[in-house]
């Protein structure tokens, strides 16, 4: 297999493990780390195809490292936020498991 497949492979056996734990878990935390996994999937799709796009360039643009790091930048963000909103449920309903949630008001 050429590079370019392997890591577009390890890119979907990746994002389909994220996937995975999105769809099945019932814990915040981990349907959290399932999101990173797919968002660090799609940062080897970026880098991927930055750097076995460039057939022949002299100087290669820096177009895929900005989407990693713009990429990188906002599922920090996201990790935040979302644990933050974990956090404050934690304290009202103590448990992280999503069904026992029916509602959010006070």
């Amino acid at each position: 297999m050429t590079p370019l497949a392997l890591l577009l492979t390890l890119s979907c056996v990746l994002f389909t493990l994220g996937l995975f734990a999105v769809l099945t878990r019932r814990n915040a935390i981990l349907i959290l780390v399932g999101i990173e996994l797919m968002l660090n999937a799609a940062n080897i799709n970026f880098i991927a195809f930055w750097r076995f796009g460039q057939a022949g360039a002299e100087a290669p643009d820096m177009i895929g490292p900005m989407f990693v790091l713009f990429s990188i930048a906002i599922a920090a963000a996201e990790a935040a936020v979302g644990l933050a909103i974990i956090l404050m449920v934690f304290r009202h309903t103590r448990s992280t498991d999503l069904n026992r949630l029916d509602s959010l008001h006070g």
